[in-house]
């Protein structure tokens, strides 16, 4: 079992068993009279649930971004992926990042690919993700699963 996340406020995720893959979306957004580390907690506690529904999973995959948008989302996507690694090293879950521009070329041939191209492609292969962070989920799972890392 293999998990993927494009992290962010909302999150886009997919689970690859092999044979199938199940995706979805989570909001981490803040909400009213929450602390600033509700949303950390909140996805830790997402990651313990989905866990639990599986026997095992054997790595986690995830979208690395080195460029962001604003001073916000640099700090929200920091706190997401530390919250990620620090619970993979606790379970010893392997973990990787994939570069934004390898999953977008993997998944439509064009590493530069929009949202609506990037939704496309996880329609093209069967999947009807919500929004374009499901999408990308999905095509991180088709990059592990095809080994393009």
């Amino acid at each position: 079992m293999i998990l993927c996340i494009d992290l962010g406020t909302q999150m886009g995720w997919a689970m690859d068993s092999g044979t199938s893959i199940n995706s979805g979306t989570l909001s981490l957004a803040s909400r009213r009279f929450e602390g600033g580390g509700m949303r950390f907690l909140r996805f830790q506690k997402w990651l313990d649930e989905t866990r639990g529904l599986v026997d095992k999973i054997d790595a986690v995959y995830f979208e690395e971004v080195h460029r962001h948008a604003g001073t916000d989302a640099a700090h929200i996507y920091g706190g997401l992926m530390a919250t990620l690694t620090a619970w993979c090293e606790v379970h010893q879950i392997p973990y990787q990042g994939i570069g934004v521009g390898t999953i977008k070329k993997h998944a439509t041939g064009k590493g530069n690919a929009g949202k609506p191209e990037m939704i496309a492609a996880a329609v093209t292969k069967g999947h009807k993700p919500k929004d374009d962070n499901e999408a990308d989920a999905l095509a991180i799972a088709y990059c592990a699963r095809d080994g393009v890392l």
